[in-house]
């Protein structure tokens, strides 16, 4: 500095985190129903480590019945709107999530569904 040719070592460290979804509970069973009754829960979603606001798209399950016909038994909605926020003390808040069932064809299920965030995480 000042025309001192004297070298200096700068050296920065830092952590990346990646933002990621916890889910509480962290899976589901939904109560057997008679035909064309609809079940329901919440769940939380807990996103964790998001810097920007993003928006939960969630992917669901297209069920394939015996005789070949393919459904969509699951639907779900956000009371309180599907946009993750960041606070300034770098938490997010935690989203309600209700899922529901109805079928008016006998059916069972296992699997998953995948909630993704604008980035595809």
């Amino acid at each position: 500095i000042n025309d001192n040719l004297s070298c200096y070592k700068i050296t920065l460290s830092g952590t990346v985190k990646s933002p990621k979804i916890n889910f509480d509970p962290p899976f589901l069973m939904l109560m057997p129903v008679p035909l064309d009754v609809k079940t329901e829960t919440a769940i939380n979603v807990i996103p964790q480590d998001y810097l920007r606001q993003s928006q939960i798209q969630v992917e669901l399950p297209e069920l394939e019945l015996e005789d070949g016909d393919r459904i969509y038994p699951f639907s779900v909605q956000f009371p309180d709107g599907q946009d993750i926020v960041p606070s300034s003390d770098g938490t997010n808040k935690e989203l309600i999530c209700h899922i529901s069932f109805r079928s008016s064809r006998p059916v069972s299920f296992l699997g998953s569904m995948f909630f993704i965030d604008e980035e595809e995480n």
